[in-house]
C-alpha cells in the first residue's frame, strides 16, 4: 500500500462520518458519538498527514506551497471544530457549522486526491511511498 492509498482510505472514513453527522439533529447521544468520532479522526489524520506526507514534501520547491496550503486548511478545520465545541448541539447554528466543516473537509480531501497526490507522486520514490504509508498507518493506529 502506498501513502496515497492509506490516506485515501481515511478520507473515505471522514466523508462517511461527516455525511452521518449532518444527518443528526439536536443534542442527542447519536450526534455526540458521531461528532466525537469525526473530531478524533480529523485531528489524528491531520497530525499523521502533516508528519508523514506534508513534512517530507515541504523541502521540495515544487511542493512547498501545496504543503503549506494543506497545513493551513488543517488549521481552518481545527477552527471549525473549535466553533462546534463552543456551540450548543441543540442550536440551529451547530448544524450550520457542521455543514461548513463538511464542505471544508470535502474540499480539502478533493484537493489532495485530485491534484496534490499527482504532484507528490512525482516527488516520492516507490520506496518512499510504501515507507511513508507504513509510518502513517502506524501513527493512525496508535493514536485513534
Amino acid at each position: 500500500m502506498t501513502i496515497f492509498e492509506a490516506i485515501r482510505t481515511d478520507h473515505d472514513t471522514q466523508r462517511n462520518l461527516l455525511n452521518k453527522l449532518v444527518e443528526t439533529s439536536g443534542d442527542t447521544a447519536k450526534r455526540t458519538a458521531i461528532y466525537n468520532k469525526v473530531k478524533k479522526q480529523l485531528k489524528v489524520h491531520a497530525d499523521a498527514e502533516e508528519r508523514h506526507f506534508y513534512k517530507p514534501l515541504i523541502s521540495n520547491d515544487m511542493m512547498q506551497d501545496h504543503a503549506r496550503h494543506g497545513i493551513a486548511e488543517h488549521h481552518e478545520i481545527d477552527e471549525l471544530l473549535e466553533q462546534l465545541d463552543n456551540t450548543s448541539m441543540d442550536q440551529a447554528a451547530w448544524l450550520k457549522i457542521a455543514k461548513n466543516l463538511q464542505e471544508k473537509v470535502t474540499h480539502h480531501l478533493d484537493d489532495e486526491e485530485h491534484s496534490f497526490f499527482q504532484l507528490a507522486g512525482k516527488v516520492f520514490t516507490a520506496n518512499q511511498k510504501n515507507t511513508l504509508a507504513k509510518a502513517y498507518q502506524d501513527y493512525m493506529q496508535t493514536h485513534l
